[in-house]
């Protein structure tokens, strides 16, 4: 990662330099379970509306082949055990 930004610094791709810091993992907490499939479960709430619903129409005028109806919900995956 860090030869990318490099890259991508010296190609000059952006104005000014990437200040992105790498670090190593920390441990992950999912979140809370109401957090979960939010989207799905309040699709007409102002944040998702005005937020997040455009951004999946153009995710899905932009990778038509991609793309899925039926989305892949947290509820509907197994725990890890």
């Amino acid at each position: 990662m860090a030869a990318y930004i490099a890259q991508l610094n010296a190609g000059k791709v952006f104005p000014t330099p990437i200040v992105t810091k790498i670090e190593p993992g920390k441990e992950f907490y999912p979140a809370e379970a109401y957090h979960q499939d939010y989207l799905t479960l309040h699709p007409y709430q102002p944040y998702i509306a005005i937020n997040d619903l455009p951004k999946i129409q153009a995710l899905k005028e932009l990778f038509p082949d991609s793309y899925r109806e039926t989305p892949v919900l947290v509820a509907a995956v197994p725990p890890a055990k």
